[in-house]
């Protein structure tokens, strides 16, 4: 089978790559980070600028209509540069999500300051009872005259400081765990009733917590859609999580490999134990592994076994991603875990890309029951 990109995809690879090269360095990574929604505004709207926030979405609507393929290519790219930019969350779910889902009036009014990156939106549907991929889904919604009136709480809104709106996930009718009954609004963040409090990840991204008190919304801010266009949506951020982790592990094997071949040890350089050597074999082993999966789901997009591969590919790369950053940072000594080493923040990003928006074994367990 042919893996080569075609000249679209490695043009758009070599944009991301150029994107990363002109704007990203530890240093300056570090500072993006400390901005007060964990990303650089000023690289989100050069991101806007080079058509990468808009790529996702589909040509009819003004995007590029990518594919898996492209999004594998851009997403691996921002991996192995260690982008804070939320575009998996922003952009491949949240704003793709939106531009399937809104009615033509409602999209007239965000569409266009979507793919520019004027504003931006954050899924909010994640909520306490939700864990491992469970559907939960307490909030309500409640029809009111000319619209709705949601209460709730959303506490894990994953990129969602700073966010122009959020989709939010309320219960028309049924128990917290049925799939069946569950309706999409747009709520923008300036709302009467909305209260957020933002607080950090582990990798030091902004996420929100979202509390509803009787926010009235009007019937024009109802999307089309409910659980299955979330998890259709979560698919393709899934396989994009997938190539970020996969471009941050080449990237820590890289800097690693390069540290162990210059680093001596008892007179010589630490690449020349043996015991080391096979140590990175098996992580070039477990990155090559990885990148089949990966491929596997590629192939697959757009057949009924895209999901399959995409849970099967998230609950392999969760683990081996996971124990590669152990490698690696174990290689570095105590430097490994400080905030002066990218080794560190790889580790970091790889923990919340391993456990977000589900762990591996909840990933493994919708693998094996689709393949059942």
């Amino acid at each position: 089978m042919n893996f080569d990109l075609s000249e679209d995809e490695e043009m758009l690879k070599a944009l991301t790559e150029r994107f990363v090269t002109n704007t990203y360095d530890h240093t300056t990574r570090r500072a993006f980070l400390a901005e007060p929604s964990g990303f650089s505004g000023k690289n989100w709207a050069l991101l806007g600028e080079l058509g990468l926030i808009a790529a996702p979405f589909p040509g009819e609507m003004g995007g590029l209509d990518l594919d898996a393929t492209g999004i594998a290519t851009v997403f691996e790219a921002l991996g192995r540069g260690m982008v804070v930019e939320p575009l998996a969350e922003a952009s491949v779910l949240a704003g793709r999500l939106f531009a399937l889902t809104a009615p033509p009036a409602l999209r007239e009014t965000w569409l266009d300051d979507l793919l520019s990156g004027a504003k931006r939106l954050a899924l909010a549907h994640a909520e306490n009872g939700a864990r491992n991929g469970l559907v939960w889904v307490e909030t309500s919604a409640v029809a009111d005259a000319g619209g709705y009136r949601l209460t709730g709480a959303k506490p894990y809104c994953i990129a969602g400081g700073g966010a122009d709106g959020y989709i939010v996930s309320a219960r028309l009718s049924g128990t917290p765990d049925q799939t069946e009954g569950i309706a999409l609004f747009l709520v923008p963040a300036e709302i009467a009733g909305l209260c957020r409090r933002d607080w950090p990840l582990a990798d030091g991204s902004i996420a929100a917590a979202l509390t509803l008190d009787d926010v009235r919304i009007s019937d024009i801010h109802r999307l089309d859609g409910g659980m299955a266009e979330i998890e259709e949506a979560q698919q393709f951020a899934g396989l994009a999580r997938c190539a970020e982790a996969l471009g941050i592990m080449e990237r820590m094997f890289h800097d690693t490999l390069d540290y162990v071949r210059t680093r001596d040890q008892f007179g010589a350089p630490l690449g020349t134990f043996q015991a080391i050597q096979h140590r990175m074999v098996a992580q070039y082993a477990a990155i090559e592994q990885s990148r089949a999966l990966l491929n596997l789901a590629l192939v697959s997009a757009g057949g009924d076994r895209f999901a399959e591969a995409v849970n099967g590919a998230r609950a392999w790369i969760s683990n081996a991603s996971i124990t590669l950053a152990h490698e690696m940072v174990q290689f570095h000594g105590g430097m490994g875990v400080t905030d002066e080493l990218a080794i560190g923040a790889g580790h970091k990003r790889l923990l919340v890309l391993s456990r977000w928006p589900e762990g591996p074994e909840a990933a493994l367990d919708r693998y094996a029951g689709s393949v059942q």
